[in-house]
């Protein structure tokens, strides 16, 4: 449950950008800043609780490499986000261009790791299943 409030803090930080872009209105931008703040907040409780579970996942496994770059991916997620949001602090109101790209370099990154997340739960079975299939093959790949 930890991961909703982050995903959808930071997805929606972008979709305010949108509309700031569009609607030239500096309440949007500034709006936007405030949720990438609490995006990144949150998403570092996230991340505190995802490591906890990657640790308790068998080495070697296929789960272990995929939540390794699940975890780093976010990792990176996380800091385009702050990277944008310490960008945005002086002026709120008219974030400049390089933050508006590294709000949406981290939403296209967030669509890996979401990728990744799912294959970890729902094929891996990772935190799901006492008897989970660690090493499950891709979901690309047909069984």
């Amino acid at each position: 449950m930890l991961i909703v409030f982050p995903l959808g803090l930071l997805v929606t930080s972008v979709v305010f950008d949108g509309l700031a872009l569009l609607g030239k209105k500096p309440d949007h931008a500034r709006t936007a800043h405030k949720l990438i703040g609490a995006g990144v907040l949150s998403g570092l409780v996230a991340a505190a609780s995802g490591l906890v579970d990657w640790a308790a996942i068998p080495s070697g496994t296929r789960a272990k490499r995929i939540g390794f770059w699940h975890g780093s991916g976010n990792a990176v997620l996380l800091a385009l986000f702050g990277l944008s949001w310490q960008l945005r602090r002086l002026d709120p109101e008219n974030p400049p261009r390089s933050a508006l790209g590294l709000s949406l370099a981290g939403l296209l990154l967030g669509n890996v790791t979401a990728w990744l997340g799912g294959e970890l739960v729902y094929r891996l079975g990772v935190g799901v299943d006492e008897g989970a299939d660690l090493e499950a093959p891709n979901s690309l790949v047909r069984d």
